[in-house]
C-alpha cells in the first residue's frame, strides 16, 4: 500500500473523529452555560475550548471580544481557523477525495454530503438551526462516515489506517476534555455531589457519550473520580483510553506483523500503563500530571507512526 494512500485514509479519518469531538465539547460547553449558577459567565464555560482546540490562535484578532456567540463562531465555521468544525469537514472531504479509489462509494457521497451541507452555513444559519442541533448533526454525520466505513469497505490496510486516525485522535480528545473540564469543574463554594456539581459532570459525561454508561457501572452519584475512572482505565467504554489504546495496538500488530517498529514499542509502554494502571495511583500522582503526560506520548507515538509509515515529515505530524 502506498504511504501517500496510507497518510490520506489515515488524516480522512482523524480530522473527521477531530470535528465530532470538537461539536461534542461545543456542546457540553452550552450545557454548562445554560445551568442557573453560569449564566452571569457563559464564555468562561466555552473559554477552555480554545486550550483544547486552539487551531492558529487568531480568535482574538478576528473578534476580540470573548463570547460564547464569538467562541462558537469562530470554533465551529470560521473558514480561517484551520481546527473548525467547518476547516476539519472540509479537509476530510479533500484527503477522501484524493483516495477515493480506495474507499467505498458509500464513504465518499458520506463525507461529501457533509461537506456540502456545512459549506454552504453562514452563523445567522446555525443560530436558526440551533446550537445543540447543529452539534447533534455533526456527531451523527461523524458515526454515520464510521458506520458506513466499517460496514462498506474492505477490512485491510486501508481500513486499519483508518481505524488508526480514528482511535489516536479519539484518545487525545478524551485526555484533553477530561483534563481542562476537570479543572474547571472542581467546586469552589458548591459541595460535592450537591446540584450543581452533579449536573456539570453529567454534562461532561453526556459530551462522551458515557452518562448511561456510568450509571451502569457504578449505580450511583456522579463522582469526579469515578469518571476519571471510567474514562480512562475501562476497557469495554469505546471512548476511552484504555480502549482507544487496545484498539491502537490490536491495529499495529495487523498492520506490521513481526516487524520490530518503533511507534509499537510507544504504543505498547502506553497500552501497559492504562491496562495496569490504578485510578488511586493515578489521583496519588496528580490527574493532571498523567492526563499532560499521556498527551504527549500520545503526540509522541503519531509523529513516530508518521515515520514509520507516512510520507509527512515527523516534524509536520504534529501541524497536519
Amino acid at each position: 500500500m502506498l504511504s501517500r494512500t496510507a497518510e490520506n485514509l489515515f488524516w480522512m479519518a482523524r480530522v473527521m473523529e477531530r470535528a465530532e469531538n470538537t461539536a461534542r465539547m461545543l456542546d457540553v460547553s452550552f450545557r454548562m452555560a445554560l445551568l442557573p449558577s453560569a449564566l452571569d459567565k457563559q464564555a468562561l464555560h466555552f473559554e477552555p475550548i480554545l486550550a483544547i482546540a486552539p487551531g492558529d490562535g487568531r480568535f482574538h484578532e478576528l473578534f476580540g471580544e470573548l463570547t460564547h456567540e464569538s467562541i462558537i463562531r469562530y470554533v465551529a465555521l470560521e473558514p480561517a481557523n484551520p481546527a473548525s468544525i467547518w476547516s476539519l469537514i472540509k479537509l476530510a472531504r479533500e484527503n477522501a477525495r484524493a483516495q477515493r479509489s480506495a474507499i467505498s462509494s458509500e464513504a465518499w457521497e458520506s463525507l461529501n454530503s457533509t461537506w456540502l451541507q456545512v459549506q454552504k452555513l453562514d452563523f445567522e444559519g446555525l443560530k436558526r438551526w440551533g446550537f445543540r442541533d447543529f452539534f447533534d448533526w455533526v456527531k451523527e454525520r461523524s458515526h454515520l462516515f464510521r458506520g458506513v466505513v466499517f460496514g462498506t469497505m474492505l477490512h485491510d490496510d486501508a481500513f486499519r489506517f483508518i481505524r488508526l486516525g480514528t482511535f489516536i485522535e479519539r484518545a487525545d480528545n478524551t485526555a484533553r476534555i477530561l483534563d481542562v473540564k476537570y479543572h474547571v469543574l472542581l467546586p469552589e463554594t458548591e459541595q460535592v455531589g450537591g446540584y450543581v456539581d452533579y449536573y456539570q459532570w453529567g454534562a461532561l459525561l453526556r459530551s462522551v457519550g458515557a452518562f448511561r454508561a456510568y450509571r451502569r457501572v457504578y449505580h450511583d452519584t456522579v463522582y469526579p473520580w469515578r469518571i476519571a475512572e471510567l474514562l480512562i482505565l475501562r476497557a469495554d467504554m469505546p471512548r476511552s483510553l484504555h480502549h482507544c489504546y487496545e484498539n491502537v495496538i490490536g491495529t499495529l500488530d495487523e498492520l506490521s506483523g513481526k516487524k520490530q517498529l518503533e511507534c509499537r514499542r510507544l504504543a505498547g509502554q502506553t497500552y501497559a500503563r492504562l491496562r495496569y494502571g490504578r485510578i488511586d495511583k493515578i489521583f496519588k500522582s496528580g490527574l493532571h500530571e498523567f492526563l499532560t503526560d499521556f498527551v504527549a506520548n500520545n503526540n509522541a507515538f503519531g509523529v513516530q507512526l508518521q515515520d514509520d509509515f507516512l510520507m509527512t515529515p515527523a516534524a509536520l505530524a504534529g501541524a497536519a
